[in-house]
């Protein structure tokens, strides 16, 4: 799937907002780290690197939902093609 440049900040906010129904907080940190998809506390948490670009951001946030699990909720087909492209990431 090829995405233009401008779509991918419109993409994070609705993967940010898929993170929030799956009851994962997203936060984005400083660091030299690319992210990803952790437990803390019992605590659902995607922690995206603050600096990285709003591309590597969006592949880093859909690959973590995808650990975690999309199956249960209604996500648009264009944006579950992201997720699912994602394997590997």
């Amino acid at each position: 799937m090829k995405i233009k440049e401008k779509e991918f900040e419109k993409l994070l906010d609705e993967l940010k907002e898929v993170a929030n129904q799956l009851g994962a907080k997203v936060r984005f940190e400083k660091g030299d780290f690319k992210g990803g998809y952790c437990l803390l506390k019992s605590n659902k948490v995607i922690v995206l690197n603050k600096l990285a670009n709003t591309q590597r951001k969006v592949m880093t946030l859909a690959a973590a939902l995808k650990e975690l699990g999309i199956e249960e909720v209604y996500i648009s087909p264009k944006l579950r093609e992201v997720i699912e492209e994602m394997e590997g990431v």
